[in-house]
């Protein structure tokens, strides 16, 4: 019985070992890649690491200004997704709270249906989403990516689901206090519910960084687009193999601040795993 265990312990660390590799390989030749000069792009193939380290295509990407601002790019994206991740905080706590605290009729029935249309594939929504946005006049303007998404039923289902398991009985006693429900949700339910907020966050967070099709359709003015659609424009500058090394630099910038995010957060992002209510037992 031990000898079994132990082959599939084996068996699963060989695994997770191929699966690293495939996630880590590309990243370290796109690393590489970036301080290789395109003569030894060229030349030299598939390598992991270059001959010859040399930093100027980071320097040529960021002196470039003009056609393609990757610094504009990484602030516009910097402020899209801090902007977007914070609205999402606040709608889907407060929808939260709706769903999970207060009584009104055709609630749940309300929930469930808005959860299953949220199933439909995105692709679905994109031609009324443009209409709508174009109507608003938010074309080329942060707020087309800022707005849509804020109310995602994923977030408010987790949301509302954490908030089940806080027991009723606080809300009760705060009502017995005189406590209204704005009250009883600002100083009792949102304290208790920042593990799931902050987990819901870093991944509104990141969707709305790494976010690629929706942007290249609502943005057509260069200094305003954010980091993910730059790129698809770099690759035009930059691609057909004349400067590899210079797409493959904007491409790590335009990583590094989700990288930094989850070195300082990877405890939240790995908490995601075992969510569970903030009261226990």
């Amino acid at each position: 019985m031990r000898k079994k265990i132990s082959i599939s312990k084996y068996i699963s660390y060989l695994f997770l070992i191929v699966v690293s590799a495939i996630w880590t390989i590309p990243v370290i030749f796109g690393i590489g890649t970036s301080f290789r000069s395109q003569t030894e792009v060229v030349n030299e193939g598939f390598r992991l690491l270059p001959v010859n380290w040399i930093v100027e295509n980071y320097v040529k990407v960021l002196e470039n200004t003009s056609t393609a601002p990757i610094l504009q790019w990484l602030w516009n994206s910097v402020f899209i997704a801090t902007t977007h991740t914070l609205l999402v905080v606040i709608v889907i706590s407060i929808t939260g709270y709706g769903y999970s605290r207060m009584k009104f009729k055709g609630r749940d029935l309300l929930f469930f249906t808005l959860l299953a249309i949220s199933f439909f594939p995105n692709v679905v929504n994109l031609i009324p989403s443009y209409k709508i946005i174009d109507i608003l006049g938010w074309v080329n303007t942060p707020w087309a990516m800022i707005v849509p998404g804020l109310a995602g039923m994923g977030n408010i289902f987790l949301v509302r689901q954490f908030m089940k398991g806080i027991p009723m009985e606080l809300d009760e006693s705060a009502r017995v206090d005189g406590a209204n429900d704005f009250t009883i949700y600002s100083r009792i339910i949102l304290p208790l519910i920042r593990p799931v907020l902050i987990v819901c966050a870093l991944f509104s967070f990141t969707g709305s960084w790494n976010d690629f099709l929706w942007p290249v359709i609502v943005y057509t003015d260069v200094e305003k687009m954010p980091v993910t659609a730059g790129l698809l424009l770099l690759q035009d500058i930059y691609g057909n193999y004349r400067m590899i090394g210079q797409l493959m630099s904007s491409a790590i910038l335009a990583i590094i601040p989700t990288l930094i995010l989850f070195f300082f957060a990877q405890k939240y992002f790995v908490s995601a795993i075992n969510l569970n209510s903030g009261i226990k037992g």
